[in-house]
């Protein structure tokens, strides 16, 4: 149940990278409206499916897909 969960969010965070480009941490849980327990669920998805990458620009972390 929790997986399926995951999968949706992590399909929500792909779209809006996919839709704006690279966003912060903080543009994503705005846009995205999810918990950060629950964005962090959806970085680890996507991460183990090699689709974003992490950076960190001036202390604040950036999410973009590879």
């Amino acid at each position: 149940m929790l997986n399926e969960k995951f999968g949706i969010n992590a399909g929500l965070v792909w779209n809006l990278l996919n839709e704006k480009g690279a966003l912060s941490f903080k543009e994503l849980k705005k846009n995205t409206k999810l918990t950060e327990k629950d964005l962090y669920a959806a970085f680890g998805w996507l991460a183990r499916e090699q689709k974003v990458r992490f950076t960190d620009e001036s202390g604040e972390l950036v999410i973009a897909l590879i």
